[in-house]
């Protein structure tokens, strides 16, 4: 269907030549409009409702030609030549070309890798030849010919728990045969090649020496599942004393009465609060909050899994502690993408394996820009470095030094006096080595950070012509910007000085211009784990006001509610229009499940329809 719109174009305005791979659709003052382009605009602003019908085009090529003709006004204006709108444009392209650069190339794939691993749990057996981080250089090296030896001997003998047994230096997987347990993606911090390394091993084969921050592993994936994902609980913990004779016994048989009493319609919640022994969970109703896999002993946490429904309760479960009963309240499993990319997006940033790719696409850029570096000049100009370098007193050369030190293929190049003017501006980072550190060490360090900037600034000169998108949005925030400005200067300035006109026509037209009812209002906020306080809560509120209400059950740092004022006009709030107006009054209630709060109102004061002042209808 898209197709028609070049047939259509050129048949019906003969704007267009088959000769041309992007035909001109149109000109304004000799600048050509591609069908490309308007093709980009129409189907972004049009959406699914993009039917690329001769009259849809039509309607939507009119507009645009206006929208051209008002944007060339606007240069004509000279307004590109403003420095404040050019300091908006060049913020906008740093803003988006970070977004290019790190989003596209590096948060977009290492989300996207996790979000597909976190699919799939993996039973993970391992070995550790343990290495500190402050290890010598041969202390390293020795620990990984033993993890080489290790891994010789394991192949074969085939044996992985006597290999274990052998060489493992990880005390409490040791005892397992070596076993963690199961693992899903993202690993710990730290821990990427581990997870690359599992994610990659076939189920029953070896894997090692893996390089970690612990030291060197050799692995077995011994089993694959699907992700298990995350359970919401709520649970009644009687605790079993082993000091106690027959506590064991006790504790079970009280735990098999209360599960009878729940299992018969009994309140969780009230026997949680009064029966549990977990100080922590019983005044919540129970209420644990989100597991995962490998937080909880093993049977808790298959027994946890194995409840199918919102609500449903496990028979009592041993764990070292006591016998628990368990309630699922909700499950998080299954994220679409766009959903588990908001909460992935977060922690992936703020991990390592996001500098190992950052470092990985700085390598891409060098290669595809044909990096090259100009020989002897960095060394000549360390050799040349003394403590001085470390100081404030420190500053570039004079006369400047011209020579060209790195350099792109297509052209782009940095002098050596470009990277002398950054080590000066990065002062703070010398002057915190002084003392500690070789200056031609700290020097390396900033030609890294100086070379590693310049690869970001060559990729961000090509993203138009890499990224047609990035291309369009930036010409849509530059005409969108023009006539913003143009429209201000000349039509929104004149108006709003002419405060005479203005005042003219509000007097003509104040009774267009009118507030209908609307109420002064406190937001009661309680989180769900206070559910059954609500009915309370809402009673005082209504009996006495919110505040009230919040200094009765709000004790100590035990905040139970939260309030917030405001004024809303009827017809804004879906909860509050389905109430009575009436002061004192208290609306329904509606949970947020992300928050896990739930909400009501409370009327304080209603506010009669009314005129709008002159400064409310100007906008």
């Amino acid at each position: 269907m898209k197709n028609y719109i070049l047939i259509f174009f050129t048949l019906f305005l003969a704007s267009t030549s088959y000769a041309q791979e992007d035909p001109v659709l149109f000109t304004v003052d000799g600048k050509e409009v591609l069908v490309s382009e308007f093709d980009y605009i129409y189907s972004k602003t049009n959406g699914d409702t993009a039917t690329y019908s001769r009259e849809s085009l039509e309607e939507y090529l009119d507009l645009y030609k206006k929208f051209k003709l008002k944007v060339a006004a606007a240069r004509e204006m000279k307004l590109h030549d403003i420095p404040a709108l050019q300091r908006e444009l060049a913020g906008y392209r740093r803003q988006l070309a970070d977004s290019y650069l790190t989003d596209k190339e590096v948060t977009e794939s290492l989300v996207k890798e996790v979000f597909d691993r976190s699919k799939t749990d993996l039973a993970i057996n391992h070995i550790l030849i343990a290495v500190g981080e402050k290890a010598s250089p041969e202390d390293t090296l020795r620990r990984y010919k033993k993890g080489l030896t290790a891994m010789a001997e394991l192949r074969a003998t085939k044996d992985f728990p006597a290999m274990v047994k052998k060489y493992s230096d990880d005390q409490l997987s040791k005892e397992r045969g070596g076993s963690l347990g199961y693992l899903v993606a993202p690993f710990p911090n730290g821990f990427y090649s581990l997870e690359n390394a599992a994610y990659n091993t076939p189920t029953g084969t070896f894997k090692g020496p893996i390089r970690t921050q612990m030291g060197y592993h050799i692995i077995q994936v011994t089993e694959r599942r699907k992700a298990r994902g995350e359970m919401e609980l709520a649970h009644v913990l009687l605790r079993v004393d082993p000091k106690k004779p027959n506590s064991d016994v006790m504790a079970k048989g009280r735990c098999d009465s209360l599960y009878q009493v729940i299992n018969q319609g009994g309140d969780f919640g009230a026997i949680a609060r009064k029966f549990s022994e977990d100080k922590a969970t019983a005044p919540k109703d129970g209420y644990i909050g989100f597991i995962g896999i490998n937080r909880y002993e093993k049977g808790f946490e298959d027994q946890a899994f194995a409840l199918r429904n919102d609500g449903d309760l496990s028979k009592p479960v041993r764990s070292s502690v006591g016998y628990h009963i368990l309630k699922r309240l909700s499950w998080k499993g299954d994220d679409p993408y766009a959903v588990a990319k908001r909460r992935l997006q977060p922690k992936i940033q703020k991990d390592a394996r996001f500098t190992l790719a950052k470092e990985a696409m700085i390598e891409r850029i060098k290669e595809e820009g044909d990096y090259q570096e100009s020989p002897g000049v960095l060394d000549n100009w360390l050799n040349g470095l003394d403590a001085s370098f470390l100081t404030f007193k420190w500053k570039p050369a004079t006369p400047a030094n011209p020579a060209v030190i790195a350099y792109f293929g297509q052209g782009l190049q940095r002098s050596l006096n470009d990277f002398e003017k950054f080590c000066q501006k990065n002062s703070r980072q010398r002057i915190r080595q002084a003392g500690k550190a070789d200056p031609k060490e700290v020097g390396k360090d900033l030609y890294k950070q100086f070379t590693n900037q310049m690869c970001l600034d060559f990729e961000e000169s090509m993203l138009e012509s890499k990224y047609p998108d990035f291309k369009s949005l930036m010409r849509e925030y530059e005409e969108g910007i023009l006539l913003f400005e143009a429209t201000k200067m000349q039509v929104w300035d004149k108006a709003s000085q002419d405060t005479t006109g203005l005042k003219k026509f509000y007097a003509v037209n104040k009774e267009n211009y009118k507030w209908d009812y609307r109420a002064n209002i406190t937001s009661v906020s309680v989180h769900s784990g206070f559910k059954r306080m609500l009915k309370k809560i809402r009673k005082v509120a209504a009996k006495k006001g919110a505040k009230a209400a919040m200094a009765k059950f709000n004790k100590g740092d035990n905040t139970i509610i939260a309030l917030k004022t405001k004024l809303v006009e009827k017809g804004r709030d879906e909860l509050l229009d389905k109430m009575e107006w009436e002061v004192g009054k208290v609306s329904g209630t509606k949970e947020d499940p992300k928050t896990k709060h739930i909400l009501f109102y409370v009327i304080d004061e209603i506010i009669p329809p009314a005129t709008k002042s002159l400064d409310e209808s100007r906008g």
